[in-house]
C-alpha cells in the first residue's frame, strides 16, 4: 500500500482489520434491530418502505464515521464542513438517498485521513447490508413496482373505509396527500401502493369504483420525478 495513504501516529497503526470489521459488522447488526423495532412498532399503513433499509445503513455508516474521527476534535469539524455544503435544489424522494450521500462523505474522510482500511471494509459491510435489504423490500413488496392511486370522494367520506376497501389488493400503502376539488364538494385523496402479487390494477380499480362514496379512481405507475 503506499506511504500516503497509510498512517504513521500509533493510535491509527493499531487499528486492525478484524477490530474495523467486527466494529462495523456489529453496527450493522443494531441496525437490523432498529430496523425490526421500527416496523413492529408502527402500523403496516405508516411503514414507508425504504425507511427500514435507511435506518440500517445509517447506522452502519455512523459507525465508520466514529472510526475515522477518532479522539481528532480537527476531523469532528472536517466533519461539519464537509456535511454543511451537502445541498439538494429539490426534496429528496428516496431517504436512501441522504444515506447514500452520507456513505459517499464518510468514505471521502476516511481516505482523506489515512486510514483506507476503514473505507475498504465500510463499503464491504455496507455493500453487502444494502443488496440484503434489498432483497428484504423486494420480498415485502412481492417485487410489484410502486403506483399512485388517486382516488376522488365525496367531502365527509370515510377514509378508513376507503383504505379498508384497498387492503385485500395491496401490500403497503403510504397516504401522499389530501386536497379538495369540486368547490369543496370533494376530496382528492393520493396514496403510494404496492399491489399484492397477482393482482392487477384493473381489480383494484373496479373494486374501488363499487364502493360507496368514492366518485373517481386513477392508478399509475410512479415515475422517478413523482
Amino acid at each position: 500500500m503506499p506511504d500516503f495513504l497509510t498512517s504513521n501516529t500509533t493510535q491509527e497503526s493499531a487499528l486492525h482489520a478484524f477490530a474495523v470489521f467486527g466494529r462495523t459488522a456489529i453496527a450493522a447488526v443494531l441496525g437490523f434491530a432498529v430496523s425490526w423495532i421500527y416496523r413492529k412498532s408502527r402500523k403496516p399503513s405508516e411503514v414507508v418502505t425504504s425507511f427500514p433499509t435507511t435506518l440500517v445503513l445509517l447506522c452502519t455508516l455512523i459507525a465508520m464515521v466514529t472510526q475515522v474521527i477518532g479522539e481528532s476534535v480537527a476531523r469532528a469539524f472536517s466533519l461539519v464542513g464537509a456535511l454543511s455544503i451537502v445541498r439538494f435544489r429539490t426534496v429528496v424522494r428516496d431517504t436512501q438517498d441522504t444515506a447514500y450521500v452520507i456513505f459517499a462523505v464518510a468514505v471521502g474522510m476516511a481516505v482523506g485521513a489515512r486510514t483506507p482500511l476503514v473505507a475498504l471494509i465500510g463499503m464491504a459491510v455496507v455493500g453487502t447490508t444494502a443488496f440484503l435489504m434489498k432483497k428484504n423490500e423486494a420480498a415485502v413488496t412481492g417485487g410489484q413496482p410502486p403506483f399512485i392511486l388517486r382516488v376522488r370522494v365525496v367531502l365527509g367520506g370515510d377514509l378508513e373505509h376507503l383504505q379498508a376497501a384497498m387492503q385485500p389488493f395491496v401490500v403497503s400503502f403510504d397516504l401522499l396527500a389530501i386536497e379538495t376539488a369540486k368547490q369543496g364538494s370533494a376530496l382528492d385523496v393520493s396514496y403510494e401502493i404496492h399491489l399484492k402479487s397477482g393482482v392487477s390494477g384493473n381489480d383494484l380499480v373496479r373494486a374501488l369504483n363499487k364502493s360507496e362514496g368514492i366518485q373517481s379512481v386513477e392508478l399509475q405507475k410512479r415515475s422517478e420525478e413523482q
